[in-house]
């Protein structure tokens, strides 16, 4: 399926000077000051980050995909979370790299906030580099938010890595800017139905 749409942008520039006056703030904060590094507090300061790639409001033409649907364009490397009534939210998402890319149908089975991160066997083979387990937080590869797909080890997750929105790094799994993955997780209902194109 190719698509392509017309678009609205949702954020302005009064959220931007918001965000350097509070980043400002925070940094004149004495050390014992220093923001959490889970929780409300890193959520608000997520609210802030920059964006790889503008969250948008678009036209949404395919009606085989109803209202609360999810659906990926791995060619595109976009996010669709489906309004109904011809509008859809598009999100910039990064995507697996070849080899680690796949297409089908799951539902989200799990959903946490600030979730810890084991790699799987298959994953620590090919990095044994990696930690066997990570607390969730700031620097946990998984973000703010990360919604399980079904059984699988495939997750839409957040990224402590905002400048690979946009690219295929992946193991398979889809990231989202914490921004943005913050803003999907609260319309996500377990049982919610995820299509990923190739």
């Amino acid at each position: 399926m190719d698509i392509r749409i017309k678009s609205r942008r949702l954020a302005g520039g009064r959220a931007a000077l918001l965000a350097v006056s509070v980043v400002a703030s925070l940094a004149s904060l004495p050390a014992l000051a220093t923001p959490l590094d889970r929780g409300p507090l890193a959520d608000f300061l997520n609210i802030f980050h920059e964006q790889a790639i503008p969250r948008q409001m678009v036209d949404w033409r395919h009606p085989q995909y109803g209202a609360g649907t999810v659906v990926i364009s791995t060619k595109h490397r976009r996010l669709y979370y489906v309004l109904g009534h011809g509008w859809a939210i598009e999100y910039g998402v990064g995507v697996g790299r070849q080899g680690f890319t796949w297409s089908g149908t799951k539902t989200v089975s799990r959903k946490r906030e600030w979730p810890d991160w084991t790699p799987p066997p298959q994953m620590l083979k090919r990095r044994p580099d990696l930690p066997r387990h990570m607390a969730g937080g700031m620097e946990n590869p998984l973000g703010a938010r990360a919604l399980y797909l079904g059984s699988s080890n495939y997750r839409i997750h957040g990224s402590n890595e905002p400048d690979t929105i946009g690219a295929a790094v992946s193991s398979g799994c889809i990231r989202m800017t914490n921004r943005d993955v913050v803003d999907l997780y609260d319309r996500v209902r377990i049982g919610t139905k995820v299509v990923v194109l190739p």
